[in-house]
């Protein structure tokens, strides 16, 4: 190897330690910003992507989440007992059940959203308007980056 490489490739590592490391630096930041604590990270999860998805079964769910169903399943009825989920039956299939939120499971994750968003909207307003620019290009490509 080269040394133009070793050094290309050193800088590579150095982006992608530093991109990790700060990504997830502001994803703990803004875990902290939760609204509400009485539902898991993994239920918020979930709630999230009945929100942004709608009803789905609790396969489809499991299924975005990347859990396995058992786990989709216990996630499921503690949100039911809690009223934030509920469940109805599925209009062709009688061995499946239809998730959706529940008026109180909606309100939660768009009080967690306006939570998590003040606080980066403040974190947001310290800085230049070069520096909000370069971070409206930089979630452009991270969410190229993943898959969005």
């Amino acid at each position: 190897m080269s040394y133009a490489n070793e050094v290309t490739d050193a800088k590579a590592s150095t982006l992608t330690s530093r991109l990790r490391l700060a990504v997830v630096r502001l994803n703990r930041r803004l875990r902290a910003q939760r609204a509400n604590s009485t539902v898991s990270l993994t239920q918020v999860s979930a709630m999230s992507t009945l929100y942004k998805c709608g009803p789905l079964t609790p396969g489809e769910l499991a299924t975005r989440e990347g859990v396995q169903p058992p786990s989709m399943t216990r996630v499921l009825s503690a949100l039911e007992e809690m009223g934030i989920v509920s469940r109805k039956p599925h209009p062709s299939d009688g061995r499946q059940a239809i998730v959706e939120l529940t008026d109180l499971g909606r309100k939660m994750v768009v009080e967690d959203i306006t939570a998590r968003e003040a606080w980066l909207d403040h974190r947001l307003n310290t800085l230049t308007e070069d520096e909000r620019a370069v971070l409206s290009r930089a979630a452009e490509i991270i969410d190229r980056m993943a898959g969005q």
